[in-house]
């Protein structure tokens, strides 16, 4: 067997299986998989690849989609049940363990899931979810055994992943798999709408990978990349799982997250390579500084949307390059990107263009000396790549949205941005974050960078919430960090002090929040943020608010609220408050 090569392969491979069994071929003793005190070689994570195959093919129902549900944490089983669908002609559904009840069911049924493979300590969650809906019929295996069938509290049609396993097959089924075919449903984070679920070829996504490791991090069989985003989700697909596959390296797994265990485990597994999506920098960042923080292995960070302030930050502290782009489930767009590009850019992209509603190129985007945008009502508007959909393969049983999103043929992000002279693109913000306040239009991501500056704030998510008149009114919620408190006077003075914070543009609400509720994939889930407002008598965290005219923030209390919601009444949009 030679030895696993320094560089990534040429070309992508058509299909997941052919890129595991080069893997076999090439590098099978080389070490594929770690977790906690564990490891598997490709050779042994092409085995259990294949009893996972080939239990799928033994419960398959031929008259139903072969689709195979896992709802589970970042463990070796996921990965395996995920090699063991590209073997067996299967289509994964990633499962969200943060979905419960309804929105659970939801997700199960409409994706078609035949076969459950659940953790077993999300196995309650799931039943109870399916009680919803009672004419769902799959197979359940639940991981790490403990399943009691005899109690009855489980159905027959559940049993242990281990058990089913027992005596399975370790060779190759050998389905023969295209490159067209559907490997993976991914859904959407749903930070602004409900999730839909992304289809994904074997071609796709192994394109995807190989660009990653190629283009983005120089992934090569000496690298190990630190994998701790959720693998339901296309950012650890694409810039961790299938670079670690199709370049011969090492993925090391985290069950979850974790800002206190980062940087021993970066340590630990010897990792070179970290991928995020969202605030893990800024959760990161918020761990307590040490003289040695830089000496570890870590080279690159990369991923898309951390916020700006800490990108260069934590660069320096551990001692590594951060890349930040753009990253979406669809990958309707593709943007390339050189050392030398603007560092807030996402670099340019042939083809992709800013429209405004009525469909027309927006101006160029101007800035002051300090990179302020001082055109942002005529140059942002909406990404659009008006050369194809690029690697956009459509919505799961969702025909009207995928035609929506690929109208005239081209592929609508539904994202703002703005571009500059030399073309360079710059995202703005979800086509969800605009507010309209005194008739004035403006994005959300602006303001939060500059509460983000305050050196009390870790995180800031900004809103609109309704006005009992018209349009909106700013609203902020924002984590504090550690041992500091809100200071009223303080924090409007800051506000007032803001010269790129237009009168308009500053928070009349701010909620105080010991942690804002997420994402898996640690985005800020503005839904929720939207939906509670500033209704104190559904939240516990405080809330303060500066009325129009007053010098400071005060507390808003059950008096105030009686008082605004009287104020809605009277302008007949009492409705609204309950939106």
């Amino acid at each position: 067997m030679d030895a696993p090569s320094t560089q990534p392969p040429s070309s992508p491979p058509p299909t997941l299986p052919a890129a595991l069994r080069a893997r076999l071929a090439d590098s099978g003793d080389h070490v594929f998989l770690r977790f906690e005190d564990a490891s598997w070689t490709f050779a042994q994570a092409y085995r259990e690849a294949c009893r996972y195959a080939n239990l799928f093919l033994r419960l398959r129902d031929p008259a139903r989609p072969f689709h195979v549900g896992i709802l589970m944490d970042n463990l070796p089983a996921f990965v395996f049940a995920e090699l063991g669908c590209g073997l067996s002609g299967a289509v994964l559904v990633g499962l969200n363990p943060t979905r419960t009840g309804s929105f659970l069911a939801r997700d199960v049924t409409f994706a078609d899931c035949q076969i459950v493979v659940v953790e077993a300590r999300y196995s309650e969650q799931l039943q109870t979810a399916l009680r919803i809906e009672p004419a769902a019929q799959m197979k359940v295996l639940v991981t790490d055994g403990g399943l009691d069938t005899q109690s009855g509290k489980f159905p027959s049609n559940w049993s242990t992943l281990e058990k089913e396993l027992a005596g399975v097959a370790t060779t190759d089924p050998e389905v023969a798999v295209q490159s067209t075919d559907l490997l993976m449903i991914v859904f959407t984070s749903g930070t602004t709408k409900a999730p839909k679920g992304v289809l994904n070829s074997h071609g796709r996504l192994m394109m995807l990978g190989w660009g990653a490791s190629v283009h983005m991090c120089n992934f090569s069989a000496a690298d190990t990349v630190y994998a701790a985003m959720p693998l339901l989700h296309s950012n650890a697909q694409v810039l961790a799982l299938s670079p670690a596959l199709v370049a011969g390296g090492c993925i090391a797994l985290a069950r979850r997250f974790s800002k206190t265990n980062f940087l021993a485990d970066i340590r630990r597994f010897g990792a070179t390579l970290f991928n995020y999506v969202g605030n893990p920098l800024a959760y990161i960042m918020e761990t307590p500084a040490r003289p040695d923080d830089a000496d570890n292995p870590l080279r690159l960070a990369y991923g898309n949307e951390a916020p700006r302030q800490y990108i260069e930050a934590f660069a320096k502290r551990f001692g590594c390059e951060v890349i930040d782009g753009y990253g979406s489930s669809e990958v309707g767009v593709g943007f390339s990107r050189t050392a030398s590009d603007p560092p807030r850019s996402l670099g340019r992209a042939e083809g992709v263009k800013i429209l405004n509603e009525p469909g027309e190129e927006c101006p160029p985007a101007q800035f002051d000396d300090s990179g302020r945008l001082l055109n942002p009502d005529e140059a942002v508007g909406e990404i659009v790549n008006t050369s194809g959909v690029f690697l956009f393969e459509g919505y799961y049983k969702d025909e009207e949205t995928t035609q929506q999103r690929t109208r005239k043929g081209w592929f609508h992000t539904g994202d703002m941005g703005y571009k500059d002279a030399e073309g360079y693109i710059y995202f703005a913000g979800r086509d969800a974050e605009w507010l309209r306040v005194g008739g004035e239009n403006f994005l959300a991501r602006p303001i939060e960078e500059m509460l983000i500056r305050h050196p009390d704030v870790i995180l800031a998510s900004v809103y609109g919430v309704p006005d009992p008149e018209a349009g909106d009114q700013v609203m902020a919620a924002i984590k504090l960090q550690d041992e500091a408190t809100f200071d009223p006077v303080a924090f409007a003075a800051f506000l007032d002090g803001a010269a790129d914070l237009p009168p308009r543009w500053r928070p009349i609400f701010v909620r105080v929040a010991p942690e804002l509720a997420t994402t898996h994939t640690n985005k800020v889930l503005k839904r929720v943020l939207r939906r509670e407002k500033f209704l104190i008598d559904r939240i516990t965290d405080p809330v303060y608010w500066r009325p129009r005219g007053a010098a400071d923030f005060q507390p808003f209390t059950s008096g105030d609220l009686a008082a605004l919601r009287e104020r809605f009444e009277r302008a007949g949009h009492g409705g609204r408050l309950e939106e």
